[in-house]
């Protein structure tokens, strides 16, 4: 005997289930108290953080930017006095970090990359010399040996008024390395612009002749056409404004130098401390790149009658660079966060600059967070730029 009940729908089946075993209401929920959790701390944290404040009558915000800082900072690229605003001491401890970034990125990469490949040298002398290098600098935490470094040039060079002098114009002491330079003149302008003229016309030559390579199968000599360039035009502009000779020469006064160009301790320790600390890491990364090449692609380049270094420049490192891109770029990252280890050995980075401001103004939080948002944006910047060079080195399937 049928029933004569009709059978139940799915959206009634669906219905009928309790929503504490729906697991995507379940999820929803969770999620939900997980919102108003993180919520309701942050305005617990927020609403104490004012509180406490403003019983300590601490003003908030980021007026104290345009008063006067009122403290002087050794080294910096761009004008800069006492009387000038927080916020152009701030811009001057960005820009000495970034200089210490930019210059030990650079180093980093060279020294890291020759490294790596007399790592994998047939030579046994230079291959284990490279094998210690790395060993040692690797273990060795960074923060001692940027007060390692530091000592050095306190303790092995002397005095100013006993300063080394190997040439002319050049002064070795415990104040860093001071040397001479040319005196201002527009001639030096213009040859700089044409310089970075040239550079920037190499760049778009490259790219004419890859497809010029890739259309008729001939290729063009852009480097050497670029360098001659980058040597010709700019001295042809010194010569047209008179050839400029005179040198901006360092002389002691008192017990320290003035004028020429000057290096300072603190600077270099940081910069070789850095450089070499990192460069273990990175040597390590290109080995690793190399030997990821199959060895029948090095035999096939020798079959060709290639050379060990056109085979190097030719076949392995453009393929290996899809290997060491992705890491190298952690490194770079944290060569640049190391930085601001900078503090210990007493160079004027963006730490020092903001603790500085800090302990002025007692506006902590706000300066702390301007640390942060730094680091960060410096992050995200060489990220960007690493990952749209990642993706001009990947393969293209075709």
């Amino acid at each position: 005997m049928k029933s004569k009940n009709p059978p139940a729908s799915a959206g009634s089946q669906a219905s009928a289930i309790p929503f504490w075993r729906d697991a995507g209401k379940r999820a929803f929920i969770f999620q939900l108290a997980a919102l108003f959790t993180v919520g309701g701390l942050g305005y617990y944290l927020f609403s104490n953080t004012q509180a406490n404040l403003a019983r300590q009558s601490i003003a908030t915000g980021f007026d104290f930017l345009n008063k006067e800082a009122s403290f002087e900072i050794a080294e910096s690229l761009i004008g800069y006095s006492a009387a000038d605003t927080y916020a152009r001491a701030l811009l001057v401890g960005v820009l000495n970090t970034l200089k210490v970034a930019f210059i030990g990125i650079i180093l980093t990469t060279i020294l890291g990359t020759v490294i790596g490949v007399s790592r994998l040298s047939s030579n046994w002398l230079v291959s284990r010399l490279s094998a210690l290098f790395i060993e040692v600098m690797q273990n060795i935490p960074v923060l001692l040996q940027l007060f390692f470094w530091y000592a050095i040039f306190y303790e092995a060079f002397p005095a100013p008024q006993q300063a080394l002098n190997p040439i002319k114009g050049v002064f070795l002491c415990n104040r860093g390395l001071i040397f001479a330079i040319p005196e201002a003149h527009n001639a030096h302008t213009v040859m700089g612009w044409i310089l970075i003229a040239v550079l920037v016309g190499g760049w778009f030559l490259n790219r004419w002749a890859r497809r010029r390579q890739e259309a008729i199968g001939e290729s063009f000599p852009v480097l050497r056409v670029t360098l001659f360039m980058a040597l010709l035009l700019p001295l042809l502009a010194w010569v047209a404004y008179g050839t400029p000779t005179a040198m901006n020469m360092p002389e002691l006064r008192g017990f320290n130098f003035s004028g020429g160009l000057s290096v300072s301790p603190e600077f270099s320790a940081l910069l070789l401390g850095l450089v070499l600390y990192t460069s273990a890491f990175v040597a390590e990364i290109v080995r690793a790149g190399i030997q990821s090449i199959g060895r029948g692609q090095i035999e096939a380049a020798m079959a060709l009658g290639l050379r060990p270094g056109q085979i190097l420049q030719l076949v392995i490192l453009p393929q290996s660079l899809r290997v060491i891109i992705p890491p190298l770029t952690s490194q770079m990252l944290n060569l640049t966060k190391n930085s601001s280890l900078a503090v210990a050995i007493g160079y004027t980075d963006f730490v020092a600059v903001t603790n500085t401001t800090i302990n002025q103004t007692g506006q902590a939080i706000e300066g702390v967070a301007m640390i942060m948002a730094v680091y960060l944006l410096f992050s995200l910047s060489t990220s960007v730029f690493m990952n749209w060079y990642n993706k001009r080195m990947a393969l293209v399937e075709r």
